[in-house]
């Protein structure tokens, strides 16, 4: 084998043509710089360097080598450049897993901020439940979830606060509820729902069943969607009623009328979920980042 030195030293005679010139270029003295070529030479198994009182010049086999020479310090160059980016998180694959209702939130400005600040990372990005992500997670799918807590059986992950929001009422905009004026969860007693199953996100079912138990009542769930653009779309289409994150207001507002819940508990946090010794340079770097804004 033929260490890097040895060859950035060959490539300085080559390209000097003159041991003291390249000995100077390389910062050290020319008998070394000699011993060193031989040695190159004796390695290689052939002669490298024409020697002449005044004037060198290189062998078939010499101009070969100094072709392989510099594509091989070009190349370690740029191996140990993009080392290093990956292990400061300015490269890399960052995969990251949201409920939908974090598009409505502080999630699309930190993806903006990131893909700006850290153009080499390659940000990957897919809706799932918050039951999906942990999966996810676990079997080193993804690098974070962001979702709605709380996490049964959490163990080794670690859940870290980033946004929160407020509910509503979503019901088809042709619904006498609309016209009646009676946009509250106690006017719901009687209507069918469209709920988010319990198994896929208890934090958020739960709230739903609370706000729903306050009001006098428990829902009649008719329907089951995985995903909150799924129930949306299916009260969109008159198969029930729901109740919602508030963010998610403007999501088919020609077929959907939705109303602010102004009551104690009408809430819900979203949380990043991520295993603490991730060992992604570029999660750290999404993660100081959300931080600051």
């Amino acid at each position: 084998m033929i260490d890097l030195r040895l060859l950035r030293q060959f490539v300085a005679v080559a390209e000097e043509l003159h041991f003291h010139r390249a000995a100077a270029r390389l910062h050290m003295s020319q008998p070394p710089l000699t011993a060193a070529i031989r040695r190159l030479e004796a390695s290689v198994g052939a002669e490298l360097i024409v020697r002449g009182n005044r004037t060198l010049g290189l062998t078939a086999a010499g101009a070969t080598l100094l072709a392989e020479a510099r594509q091989t310090l070009l190349q370690a160059e740029q191996a140990l450049l993009r080392t290093r980016d990956v292990a400061a998180g300015r490269s890399g694959r960052l995969r990251i897993a949201y409920v939908g209702s974090a598009l409505y939130g502080r999630l699309p400005a930190c993806i903006r901020a990131f893909r700006q600040s850290h153009p080499q990372v390659r940000l990957e990005l897919r809706e799932a439940t918050s039951r999906q992500q942990q999966m996810m997670l676990r079997a080193d799918a993804i690098d974070l979830g962001i979702l709605i807590p709380p996490v049964p059986d959490a163990g080794e992950l670690e859940l870290r606060a980033f946004d929160h929001g407020g509910l509503a009422i979503a019901v088809p905009r042709e619904h006498s509820l609309v016209a009646a004026g009676e946009m509250s969860v106690a006017a719901l007693r009687d209507e069918a729902f469209v709920m988010w199953p319990a198994e896929e996100g208890i934090g958020f079912h739960s709230q739903v069943m609370a706000l729903c138990r306050d009001a006098g009542f428990l829902p009649r769930v008719v329907q089951e969607a995985h995903g909150m653009h799924a129930v949306l779309s299916l009260v969109a289409v008159g198969a029930g009623v729901a109740i919602v994150p508030a963010s998610m207001a403007g999501f088919r507002s020609e077929d959907i009328r939705y109303q602010w819940i102004n009551a104690t508990g009408a809430g819900f946090e979203l949380q990043f979920c991520l295993r603490p010794a991730h060992g992604n340079p570029a999660l750290r770097e999404w993660l100081r980042g959300c931080d600051q804004r």
